[in-house]
């Protein structure tokens, strides 16, 4: 942008589902720049158009309900609006986004901005939706009531941007002032309070009056910035001589505010004389429904999981024999020796083993998407609400829980649209426990190496996917219990209820849907690419060095006396010789560095049902979890035989493995005992790092690695220890 270019900076606000990402989207095209604001992890994203001469910036605020700045994306808002946002320019006007079906809702957040004294356009955004419901809208009645200019739009299709872009590169518009009211006593204290905000310069001229409301009639987040201590002290003098008189500040700002918007959009908008039933009341009649809601969403989560095996597995079994003949091609052409060994056996071996699980990613993120999409998330907190206050949370927690079956990162940085601050520290501390899709790797490699895919359950299910079922369904049952004992102990506090809102069901965007699984199948290929690529190649020299070991017997000896002799038939021969290699391998890998290391912990782990190769797979998880499936396939040489480092290659490999005894190492006891432990256990450095950025102390995240890791070991030592006593297994 040249010097000589005529700019503007706005900001765009709304609430949640009003249309705001895709008004967006729409204006600012390809034209975006994303990163975080400072300090926290909201996103800041920034766009900008060009009309004519003029460039505009815009800046895509977190979507809020008020201004009250009870939870972190409201006082994000609230504060960029206000230039008291580091890093952040004020802007010079504010673009306002409502949803037209749902206006009265809408225009409290609207009246809030109008009060910020800075000038205000407002989109009536699905405007298509609200003709479908029998709405007529007076605009030009709505505008003067409000006295900004409203602009009627369809974000979606494109409908009424052109306006509003030259709207936005117009003369600015003049700085709204206040049309409702509240009762006289209180006018008068905000009027007071106004006036001694102005003299400390807490808030310009034209802010002062909605400050002071903000300030008098609404709590803070515990978390928040306090005004000056006179300013505070004038508040609470305030309100004492209000509770004197009998009134409720509490309650005054919504019903003053209210009382207005109702009588302007009675004036403004013509509705239908009859309650008109839509499609979205109809499904919400079952879906939300006090027994089949409950009953329909478990049945959901079960379709899923059942899906996930059984439509991926054609493409895995394609992503394993691409590996496959890409390590053949590799071991052909490099000359042997150590960087035929490396490439093959560890970077084809590690990093392919992991990336033959990217369809079933793909799929989990796909519904995940698809719910979102289609407005089915939100009836699932409303669904959960009432088991997560039994724990002492509400709905809204379950929010980022659910995202959290994704990644816990995402998951745990949605928990800023919690506004109790007790409440969003706990979903903070369980939501790692949730089974994301780092971890849908290592169950699915346990899964098809111990549990036969053709078994059913009832006839009906297929017992790989009721067990992987069972696995979601113990790390939300985790989740829920941890969160009751943190509000009993540890962080104590009531819930505030559950105020949600439902949107109108919606077909999903394919664009959206699509851009949603490419990104998390970006981030898994990138942390394939790069985390699991550089542990794989540690893993390999761990694994393979020293070359100098002293072994229990002359492997070579007696291959030479089998070749020499001429005892045995040449098939005879072949097998014998084949079992003495993969003797030595084993041999040597169990003398190598990362063998020793395996040995050292082994006894700490043995009351699992553990090997050390296990606990190896373990200990390089904690960088991240879809590791171990690597590390087993570099421990198990997989890459050193012709069938380098296909997927069904190393479900052979641990099903062929036994203790000395000729016990498997891998039944399905062990099998369950290793996806509790992944289950319940923190193996994730980066969620911790954004644990620590959430709540600002390592102190939280500390808290989090210790009881998961505690609660890792017992429950698989409950599950190993109690099944054999039940004679479930080994």
């Amino acid at each position: 942008m040249s010097d000589e270019t005529p700019s503007r900076r706005l900001a765009l606000v709304g609430n949640p589902n009003s249309g705001k990402t895709t008004l967006f989207n729409a204006l600012t095209g390809l034209r975006q720049k994303v990163g975080n604001y400072p300090g926290v992890t909201v996103e800041k994203k920034e766009g900008r158009l060009t009309v004519g001469e003029t460039e505009v910036t815009l800046i895509d605020l977190p979507g809020v309900y008020s201004l009250s700045a009870r939870s972190l994306d409201e006082r994000i808002t609230r504060d960029v609006v206000l230039g008291r946002q580091t890093d952040t320019p004020p802007p010079e006007g504010i673009l306002a986004i409502a949803d037209a079906s749902n206006l009265e809702r809408n225009l409290y957040l609207v009246t809030q901005v109008m009060e910020l004294g800075r000038p205000v356009w407002l989109a009536l955004n699905m405007m298509d939706l609200a003709e479908a419901k029998g709405l007529v809208f007076d605009l030009d009645r709505l505008s003067q009531g409000l006295g900004i200019p409203v602009v009627p739009i369809v974000a979606s299709k494109g409908i009424g941007l052109e306006t509003l872009r030259r709207k936005l590169v117009g003369p600015l518009p003049a700085v709204p002032t206040r049309q409702w009211r509240l009762p006289q006593v209180i006018e008068a204290e905000v009027s007071a309070l106004a006036e001694q905000l102005r003299q400390r310069r807490w808030a310009t001229d034209a802010a002062a009056e909605g400050e002071a409301i903000r300030l008098l009639l609404n709590e803070p987040a515990e978390d928040d910035t306090p005004p000056p201590a006179d300013i505070q002290a004038a508040v609470a003098a305030a309100r004492e001589r209000l509770e004197a008189m009998g009134i409720e500040w509490w309650s005054a700002e919504a019903e003053g505010r209210y009382g207005w918007i109702q009588t302007l959009c009675r004036a403004a908008i013509q509705q239908p004389g009859q309650f008109q039933r839509t499609t979205s009341d109809r499904i919400d009649a079952i879906v939300t429904h006090r027994l089949w809601g409950p009953v329909l969403f478990a049945g959901l989560m079960l379709f899923i999981f059942q899906s996930i095996f059984t439509w991926a597995q054609v493409p895995m079994d394609t992503i394993g024999w691409m590996m496959d003949r890409l390590g053949a091609l590799v071991r052909e052409r490099l000359p042997a020796g150590e960087l035929n060994d490396l490439v093959v056996g560890g970077v084809i071996a590690g990093v392919g083993a992991v990336v033959t699980f990217l369809p079933q990613i793909l799929i989990l993120t796909l519904f995940i998407a698809l719910l979102e999409d289609t407005g089915y998330m939100a009836r699932a907190a409303f669904i959960m609400d009432r088991l997560m206050r039994r724990v002492g949370l509400s709905g809204k927690s379950f929010i980022p829980l659910l995202g959290s079956f994704a990644c816990a990162i995402p998951g745990i940085t949605a928990t800023r649209t919690i506004e109790n601050a007790k409440d969003r520290l706990v979903t903070i501390l369980i939501a790692p426990l949730m089974s994301c899709s780092a971890r849908l790797p290592v169950y699915a490699l346990m899964i098809g190496a111990c549990f036969p895919a053709d078994r059913r359950l009832w006839g009906v299910f297929s017992l790989p996917g009721v067990v992987l079922f069972a696995m979601y369904a113990l790390g939300i049952l985790a989740a829920l219990a941890m969160g009751w004992l943190f509000k009993k102990t540890l962080i104590r506090g009531a819930s505030p209820p559950l105020i949600l809102e439902l949107p109108p069901y919606r077909l999903p965007s394919p664009r959206t849907v699509l851009l949603t699984m490419f990104s998390a199948g970006g981030q898994f290929l990138y942390r394939a690419g790069t985390v699991i690529l550089a542990i794989s190649i540690v893993l390999w020299f761990l694994a393979t060095h020293p070359r100098s070991v002293t072994l229990s017997r002359d492997y070579a000896a007696e291959r030479a006396a089998i070749t020499q002799t001429g005892q045995m038939s040449g098939e005879e021969a072949a097998d014998r010789l084949q079992v003495l290699e993969r003797l030595e391998k084993a041999e040597r890998r169990e003398r190598s560095f990362i063998g020793q290391a395996g040995k050292l912990i082994e006894p700490v782990i043995a009351p699992l049902g553990f090997n050390w190769k296990i606990g190896v797979g373990i200990i390089s998880a904690f960088a991240a979890r879809e590791v171990f499936v690597g590390t087993l396939a570099i421990v198990y040489g997989i890459g050193d035989d012709e069938d380098a480092a296909g997927n069904q290659a190393l479900h052979a490999a641990l099903q062929a493995d036994r203790h000395a005894d000729g016990r498997p190492v891998f039944s399905p006891l062990v099998a369950v005992s290793v996806m509790v432990f992944f289950v319940l256990a923190m193996q994730c450095m980066s969620t911790l790092a954004v644990a620590w950025r959430e709540t600002n102390s390592w102190r939280w995240p500390v808290v989090m690695f210790a009881y998961m890791t505690a609660l890792a070991y017992v429950g698989s030592l409950l599950v190993y220890q109690g099944g054999r006593w039940l004679g479930l297994g080994q």
